[in-house]
């Protein structure tokens, strides 16, 4: 266990870092940002979490159809976060040539949130809630750790234009629309059929066809607000 004592730790950055059961006791904390996914999080003895997810919800209503089990109440937030990334995407064409390729503070461009979303389909919905064995979409972008990238079919030297794709975004949106407007919340219970061999996500085995499609709308959330927050960065 590291153990930091009278450290100064001013502009420190913790990425892609575990930080379960960590203590912080004594400490002067002001101008922090905190991102992630943060649950059970005490502050001066006071449980914090349930506050922050009420003023989620009450800032983003979506959030809670995201949570539902109803297949009609899950279509509606595929439309709603569809119509919103529609909207960014229209401010992001308005912004100055090649933002869509700027990156800020370390995080992913626009262009890269956009191709990552493509690999979040494929892996969690394609392969996870369909069975398919079909290889990936190659401009999809993913994470570093995720390993045998080419094997599943993906071009890590790809470099893909916007509107390249946002075509093949639109065609994923199209298809999980149609899915979610045909399944049944049976359906939605059952067993993922995951694949057996390798691939990603490997984890996914166990989880239901509910679960593995909640993880794709919950992407698709997240990395909306985290282009709209860096596109107010740039913007500013």
């Amino acid at each position: 266990m590291a153990s930091f004592k009278d450290q100064d730790l001013t502009d420190a950055e913790f990425r892609e870092c575990d930080l379960t059961r960590a203590r912080l006791i004594g400490v002067v904390m002001q101008d922090a940002v905190i991102d992630g996914l943060v649950t059970n999080l005490v502050v001066n003895g006071v449980e914090v979490t349930s506050y922050v997810e009420a003023e989620l919800d009450r800032r983003y209503p979506v959030r809670l159809l995201l949570r539902s089990a109803d297949p009609a109440d899950l279509l509606q937030a595929v439309r709603q976060l569809r119509a919103g990334w529609a909207e960014t995407i229209e401010r992001l064409r308005a912004m100055p040539r090649g933002s869509e390729q700027q990156r800020v503070g370390g995080e992913w461009s626009a262009l890269e949130t956009q191709r990552h979303l493509v690999f979040v389909h494929d892996s969690w919905f394609r392969r996870c809630c369909l069975g398919s064995t079909e290889p990936f979409t190659a401009i999809g972008l993913a994470s570093e750790f995720v390993p045998d990238q080419e094997e599943q079919g993906l071009d890590r030297a790809a470099a893909p234009s916007l509107d390249k794709v946002l075509a093949a975004r639109d065609v994923q949106g199209a298809e999980l629309e149609r899915w979610l407007s045909t399944v049944t919340a049976d359906q939605l219970s059952a067993p993922a059929p995951v694949p057996a061999g390798p691939g990603w996500p490997p984890y996914a085995r166990g989880k239901s066809v509910l679960e593995c499609v909640q993880v794709v709308l919950d992407e698709e959330w997240a990395h909306h607000g985290f282009c709209v927050r860096d596109l107010d960065l740039l913007g500013s």
